[in-house]
């Protein structure tokens, strides 16, 4: 299976909670199956781990 061409979720600020990184919210193992992940693959680690950052953020006030 042909590696994604889904740009990296880094954010270049990588702090580890656990097994999370709090800067782009992927786990570890998704970090390190990036590389090789299918683009159907890397699109599903993005939604995760953008789901996981909303909800470690709370709600947003657009209007603050």
């Amino acid at each position: 299976m042909p590696a994604g061409r889904q740009p990296s979720p880094c954010v270049r600020q990588c702090c580890l909670d656990g097994d999370q990184c709090l800067g782009c919210g992927r786990l570890l193992n998704e970090i390190v199956e990036w590389g090789q992940a299918s683009d159907q693959r890397q699109l599903q680690i993005i939604a995760a781990a953008r789901l996981r950052r909303e909800q470690r953020k709370g709600p947003v006030d657009d209007n603050a």
